[in-house]
């Protein structure tokens, strides 16, 4: 019986944990494909879940950050979908590869031709952006997600650091240090990589050099004991043929 009540009791808790995280889960996010540099150019998803059992999602409206306008702005197509890019007058002309832009897009609107995003399930709106801002750690978009019954969620609420999640968060991109930064430790490295290897090869040669030494001792001694060797038999074959000739002529 009392284990029973333990088991039922982990139940209802594992149950209530479940209840309090499944937000967490539902909201709309953004998320890099690989890194998002400072500085640099990146791909980004919208995912997209339906929280809904009774009605399919229709409509994602996607709001770039006003404050940290973005030169490139480039949807991809997504099967079932309509993309309409909205954009908007600069107050002041943002500058790109060498040239001054009035104008850049603030607003990306997905519409569904079909069904849409149906119950138990998800969908991903890809984008290149850039180039990415340097003066910032994140980038805050603002969703609208619309519904096949009319209703309008807003994920617009910016969460706040040491603080707990709102209820409807917007999606949040988090941006890592410029590529440059990378670069330049990888180069350190690869020169450190350079000089070790400079050093080994140094290494290896004197190593080398000292083996060829020895060897040349090693064959200049095996010469020379030939040398003693073969000297030794002439000299021992000319004595043996003096006495040869001694006894012929005694004979």
């Amino acid at each position: 019986m009392k284990a029973s009540r333990i088991a039922a009791a982990g139940a209802v808790s594992g149950i209530a944990v479940l209840a309090l995280s499944a937000p967490a889960f539902a909201h709309v996010s953004v998320q890099p494909e690989g890194t998002a540099a400072k500085g640099g150019y990146a791909t980004v998803g919208f995912k997209v879940p339906n929280e809904r059992d009774n009605a399919s999602t229709t409509k994602l409206e996607i709001n770039f950050p006003a404050d940290h306008p973005l030169a490139s702005v480039m949807p991809q197509p997504v099967p079932g979908w309509k993309a309409e890019v909205t954009k908007s007058k600069l107050d002041k002309p943002l500058e790109s590869h060498g040239k001054q832009l009035t104008e850049v897009v603030t607003k990306v609107t997905w519409t569904a031709e079909g069904k849409g995003i149906e119950p138990g399930y998800f969908q991903k709106f890809p984008v290149s952006l850039g180039a990415l801002p340097e003066n910032t750690d994140q980038l805050v978009f603002k969703a609208i997600q619309t519904y096949s019954n009319k209703e309008v969620v807003r994920w617009i609420e910016v969460p706040q650091e040491g603080q707990e999640e709102p209820e409807t968060p917007a999606p949040v991109l988090e941006l890592t240090a410029a590529e440059d930064d990378a670069h330049g430790a990888s180069d350190a490295k690869a020169g450190d990589d350079t000089e070790a290897a400079a050093q080994n090869t140094a290494a290896d040669s004197a190593a080398s050099g000292s083996g060829s030494g020895d060897s040349s001792d090693t064959t200049a001694r095996v010469l020379g004991i030939v040398g003693i060797v073969v000297g030794a038999a002439g000299v021992a074959y000319g004595v043996l043929a003096g006495r040869r000739r001694d006894s012929g002529a005694a004979a």
